[in-house]
């Protein structure tokens, strides 16, 4: 079985369960090879499993020139599989696909922003040329299927996998050095600030938690300080004790250092990969009640699941938490050892290889 993947690997922390993935279905016999930007950190594991690398990812949607490279690339190798990550893959891939004989796989990390009535989605997930889709969770494929036109057995789900071993041995970071006392009680959020991420909501529950004398609030990604949410930091009572570090590298240790984590999230999420890696880490989970990630807490067993769009009950999930250590613990605990049995990485191993087989069968 001979695949071709083309995705970007250039942020090693986010992309790790689909390079992982990529490593272990090498490992099990797959020919596969990756079309990628220069300087990924995954470069070298990807050539000594066997992985052929071309640092040649595509730089713009529409290029006749890239699209020629593919064919000739493809007729050079006899692939039997394009597996497309990205807008810039998938456009650029099925138009060099439509004079092959390679089955088009496209993958899909999220829900919404597909319409029937769009021409645009035509060129990517709605092309009559996708073979199937991989749906990140069970509510993209939903979305998928409502769509006028669409054949509802192109899509299908298939969680990325994480291993317990990943999140294993990591030393708590020293939170002193963000200027968080060891008795601090801090509840992180970790994403880039866009706007269904819905940190604005997480930073107006602050409103209501001025009179606890030692929380903290963690904003780990990018643009967090920006425009408006900078202006309701400005405003909240806990101003001092709210703390924006950007992107980070060591954001596992900095995990297992913290209480609790809060994805306020409003809608668009897909098993939430920031979510998925603060409960390996044992921190208490608290999240909004949107679909995709539906199942990743379990309410009252492994965390706290609130409304969308509601800091009062962002707020209340808290104060629960600051008034209950041992529920801290205890869905800590618990939160770790559902991911560990609902999403692991050899369960999207097994799938995904199947998905591929069945495809050039």
């Amino acid at each position: 079985m001979r695949v071709l993947i083309i995705s970007d690997y250039s942020d090693t922390q986010a992309v790790r369960p689909e390079a992982e993935l990529m490593i272990r279905l090498a490992q099990q016999g797959v020919n596969l090879d990756i079309i990628t930007h220069p300087g990924s950190a995954f470069e070298s594991r990807f050539r000594s499993a066997g992985i052929t690398v071309h640092l040649t990812h595509p730089t713009k949607k529409f290029d006749r020139k890239y699209v020629q490279y593919l064919k000739g690339l493809s007729l050079r190798n006899n692939y039997q599989i394009f597996y497309l990550f990205n807008s810039k893959a998938i456009i650029n891939g099925i138009r060099a696909a439509k004079s092959l004989p390679v089955k088009v796989l496209l993958y899909r990390g999220y829900t919404g922003n597909i319409n029937w009535y769009d021409p645009t989605a035509y060129f990517k997930y709605l092309h009559p040329r996708v073979d199937k889709i991989i749906c990140l969770a069970q509510s993209i494929k939903d979305y998928l299927s409502k769509q006028l036109f669409f054949n509802i057995n192109k899509a299908i789900t298939i969680n990325k996998g994480h291993d317990p071993s990943w999140y294993v041995n990591i030393p708590p970071f020293d939170l002193q050095e963000l200027g968080i006392p060891n008795d601090g009680f801090v509840v992180a959020c970790m994403g880039n600030a866009r706007t269904f991420k819905g940190i604005k909501y997480l930073l107006q529950a602050t409103a209501y938690l001025g009179d606890l004398p030692n929380i903290y609030l963690l904003l780990i990604g990018r643009d967090m300080a920006k425009g408006n949410l900078q202006k309701l930091i400005d405003r909240s009572p806990l101003k001092d004790r709210i703390i924006t570090t950007g992107w980070r590298e060591d954001v596992l240790s900095i995990l297992s250092a913290v209480s609790v984590f809060a994805l306020p999230s409003i809608g668009g999420e897909a098993t939430t990969k920031s979510l998925i890696e603060a409960m390996s880490m044992g921190c208490a989970p608290i999240i909004t009640d949107i679909a995709g990630n539906n199942g990743m807490v379990l309410q009252d067993e492994t965390g706290l699941i609130i409304p969308i769009k509601s800091p009062t009950a962002i707020a209340e999930a808290i104060r629960k938490y600051y008034a209950n250590s041992h529920l801290v613990s205890k869905f800590g605990k618990k939160s770790k050892a559902h991911i560990a049995k609902a999403f692991h990485i050899d369960r999207t191993v097994t799938e995904t290889l199947q998905l591929m087989r069945g495809l050039i069968q």
